[in-house]
């Protein structure tokens, strides 16, 4: 069964994160442990190298329908990436990963899902605020370094969990830039999320828990995915798709805590 239950999950997830630019974690790793039985270490670990390379696929496709905003990416990844380096180095000094260290990584990505759903359901209102209060938005320098910070902070999160690139990520940057049309938020989002969690990646591939038959099941079904769902993203309901993927993030969490 898991033979098509890989690929289906890997073309559902491309799907979700081409039209939204969320699930590429938040929704796979859970995926990998509760429904395919994978260790927390290891679905960490290859969720990273599948995002690696299914969301470059999605950023070349969202660039061609000029959906990414790079200044905007430049910014992020001068904070992810050497907070993502950082935390390598941590987990490394840590040694094995025991059952302690096991229990710690299964409450981290029950902690990212839940701050991935409520990043889903109450952006509508974070934004109505912010524009309600404009004075309350940053612009310059102060802006350009609070998303270097949100880009470390997220480089932490996803290091660790894999889950914080794709909605909170997509969450903050409207926060910091409300101005950008749905689109441009997916695109941008994916598009940072590219060498971040390359990064991360590499550094699971030297604690050696990625697991490459995995990686290739969930590819060939993530890749005409989440092409597609970037073809799709200005013409289906956005609210609909991100309702669904709050309510089946909620269960996960709920489950992995149980």
């Amino acid at each position: 069964m898991s033979l098509w239950l890989e690929p289906l999950s890997g073309f559902g997830v491309g799907l979700l994160v081409g039209l939204t630019g969320v699930g590429g974690g938040s929704l796979m790793t859970p995926l990998l442990t509760l429904l395919l039985g994978y260790a927390a270490p290891v679905a960490v670990g290859t969720d990273l190298a599948f995002a690696a390379i299914t969301k470059s696929f999605g950023t070349v496709a969202h660039r061609s329908y000029g959906h990414v905003k790079w200044h905007i990416v430049r910014r992020l990844t001068l904070g992810a990436l050497p907070a993502a380096l950082v935390t390598i180095l941590f987990l490394k000094r840590l040694g094995g990963i025991d059952d302690a260290a096991l229990h710690v990584i299964k409450l981290t990505i029950a902690g990212s899902v839940l701050l991935t759903v409520l990043s889903l359901l109450f952006r509508a209102k974070l934004l109505a605020a912010l524009r309600a209060h404009p004075n309350w938005q940053l612009t310059g320098r102060k802006q350009a370094a609070a998303t270097v910070v949100v880009g470390a902070v997220i480089g932490v999160l996803v290091t660790v969990s894999s889950i914080g690139a794709g909605a909170v990520g997509a969450t903050l940057i409207l926060m910091l830039y409300p101005q950008l049309e749905p689109a441009e938020v997916a695109g941008t989002d994916i598009a940072y999320a590219v060498p971040l969690t390359a990064i991360a990646a590499l550094g699971h591939i030297w604690l050696e828990t990625v697991h490459w038959a995995l990686l290739g099941s969930l590819l060939i079904g993530s890749l005409p995915g989440i092409w597609l769902g970037a073809k799709l993203t200005r013409h289906l309901p956005e609210r609909i798709v991100r309702g669904a993927l709050a309510a089946t993030l909620t269960l996960a969490a709920v489950k992995l805590v149980g």
